[in-house]
């Protein structure tokens, strides 16, 4: 295959994913310049830097919610693995290895958890949603039984590091968003992609179609704990419970980002643009004086309508 066509496949392959991505940013730039104009104190190092740090946990989540959709899968154990990482953190901190111990374990729990979810979804061909729904009860439960009850130790330095007065969450998230594009480089990032678009096609491709899904749960997993040991350290303890409403808002985030539930559809820039887009709608919202229930009202109306539209203008294109 020449240069020249190469680089149009990739064009239109990019203008596929892309597609629809430029009302997001519309919307998200009209959201931000709004909640400036109610806040101006996001415009000061500090403001922005509490607000990163209260939007970063959510596009942890989401990038690991997303990771599963594009490979055309879901999980529901997102809330519980942030319980469970923010669990491990505070009892392992405190301990011989101290902060670096407490990392590796955080990391070794979700990517085993996640492996083994995997493994379950992949080789014994049973639904994630309900291996992903099962695993929530049984993580929460380990989260449970590790700390009853909020508490355990988290170091002043770090809880200052991350969730200080300098952007360092927003600093985490450019980083983990350039090893993302280099992971898409890679023969596992490219085969996430092409097993959610076309599993079939990807596997008479040569892709290892069932390793690239459970590496999926497995990165998903990893993604969801650190969101713990970041949740810990902004609250100075653990709390077995503290993830719970993660599940449903990194779904939520997703598809405000354009990510298709049965995957090869999406990026996962359009999913970080989604869980900024969710953040700030709380936020602005908030700060009009909505009450919480029409908060919850208008993020579910919101929702409804960023998926109903592209699927109304996909139809009205078609008709044409």
């Amino acid at each position: 295959m020449s240069t020249i066509s190469s680089s149009r496949l990739y064009g239109s392959i990019q203008l596929r994913r892309n597609r629809g991505l430029a009302g997001l940013y519309l919307v998200v730039a009209a959201f931000l310049i709004l909640y400036a104009l109610l806040f101006p104190g996001i415009l000061s190092i500090g403001g922005f830097s509490k607000f990163t740090q209260n939007w970063f946990p959510l596009a942890l989540v989401t990038m690991a919610q997303a990771l599963l959709m594009l490979n055309g899968g879901i999980t529901l154990a997102i809330g519980p693995l942030v319980s469970l990482g923010a669990v491990i953190a505070a009892t392992t901190m405190e301990g011989a290895l101290g902060v670096p111990g407490g990392i590796l374990a955080v990391s070794l729990a979700g990517l085993s958890i996640g492996a083994a979810i995997g493994a379950i979804v992949t080789y014994l061909r049973l639904p994630a949603i309900i291996v992903t729904l099962a695993g929530s009860f049984i993580i929460g439960g380990v989260a449970l039984i590790l700390l009853p009850r909020p508490g355990g130790f988290i170091p002043d330095w770090l809880s200052t590091v991350l969730a200080g007065h300098t952007p360092v969450a927003f600093l985490l998230l450019v980083v983990i968003l350039m090893l993302w594009k280099v992971f898409l480089a890679t023969p596992l990032g490219l085969g996430i992609y092409a097993a959610g678009d076309n599993s079939v096609g990807a596997f008479r491709s040569g892709v290892p179609v069932e390793r690239v899904k459970v590496a999926a749960f497995a990165l998903s997993g990893l993604l969801a704990t650190l969101t713990g040991l970041f949740v810990a350290a902004q609250t100075g303890s653990g709390d077995p419970v503290i993830g719970t409403p993660f599940t449903l808002n990194s779904i939520a985030a997703a598809v405000l980002g354009g990510v298709g539930f049965l995957g090869g559809k999406g990026t996962m820039r359009g999913a970080i643009c989604g869980s900024l887009l969710l953040s700030v709608m709380i936020n602005v919202m908030f700060f009009l004086g909505f009450p919480p229930v029409a908060q919850y009202v208008a993020q579910g109306l919101i929702i409804v309508g960023a998926v109903a539209v592209p699927e109304l203008l996909g139809v009205w294109r078609a008709r044409r």
